[in-house]
């Protein structure tokens, strides 16, 4: 069975869903979209989504798509409410479960998406390396969620890292009573959990050794003692991410950067419109 990278992150998020679960959908992140989506139509049929586009809350979910995905969500709302009345009081309520997308992660779960540039706050430094987009509610979210999961489309030694530049995100940090840290972790290459508080490989996508995600990862790697392969999808979910979830394949575009990401953009517009 022919199966790509970004594939093998849709059915690894969604076998990490239960029915009647609430879900949340943060902005840019068609990988998890997928995921809640095939979720939803395979064993997890009663899914409530609470989207960060509008801050509406769903029970039938919009189709992937980029020219029109404000309206789409906003047109199926049950409710929508404010940034603010969400990260304080709808989410702290509901306690859904979340995935997020670290620029940077430790082997304890902390995150970073708010610049790289080793300490340049603490050292007074003007300005980082490189400023990231931001944070958003993480900072907020991660000291209360009991189930945060982190997914990374492009495993490398530039987000796995020994020690971030920033923590923006509350990982296990046994210092603090707050938080308790991600449960799971999708990359590109396998599938891990956080064995007491430290990121451990549980699976190995197909096609790729427990060496090539070690070299790819900044920091010695727990692995389980029963890592495996991880299992593949079945034909019945494969046809419904390709032909009904995401026909256009906008879940790539987080496998991509630059040129070629600018580029399946215009294509993905041009069928849309």
């Amino acid at each position: 069975m022919d199966i790509t990278p970004d594939e093998m992150m849709v059915f690894c998020i969604s076998r990490q869903i239960k029915d009647g679960e609430t879900v949340v959908q943060g902005l840019a992140t068609p990988l998890v979209a997928a995921g809640y989506l095939l979720a939803r139509l395979t064993h997890a049929p009663n899914l409530y989504f609470a989207s960060a586009i509008g801050q509406a809350m769903c029970r039938y979910p919009a189709p992937l798509g980029l020219a029109r995905i404000e309206a789409l969500w906003l047109d199926r709302a049950l409710t929508t409410a404010g940034f603010a009345k969400v990260a304080t009081e709808v989410l702290p309520t509901l306690r859904p479960k979340e995935f997020f997308r670290p620029a940077q992660v430790d082997p304890y779960g902390n995150t970073n998406n708010i610049a790289l540039g080793k300490n340049y706050l603490s050292t007074g430094r003007q300005s980082p390396r490189i400023r990231l987009p931001g944070s958003g509610g993480i900072p907020d979210v991660t000291t209360f969620f009991h189930h945060t999961s982190l997914y990374v489309p492009r495993h490398s030694r530039v987000t796995f890292v020994e020690e971030l530049d920033v923590r923006s995100g509350l990982g296990y940090d046994l210092s603090r009573s707050l938080g308790n840290g991600p449960v799971f972790l999708v990359s590109d290459l396998g599938e891990f959990d956080f064995f007491n508080g430290k990121l451990r490989l549980k699976y190995f996508h197909p096609g790729v050794t427990i060496a090539q995600i070690q070299a790819r990862t900044g920091f010695p790697l727990e692995i389980s003692s029963q890592v495996c392969e991880t299992p593949l999808p079945t034909p019945e979910e494969l046809h419904l991410l390709r032909t009904e979830i995401d026909p256009l394949g906008i879940r790539r575009l987080e496998l991509l950067s630059g040129a070629p990401r600018r580029q399946m953009i215009r294509e993905i517009l041009s069928q849309e419109t």
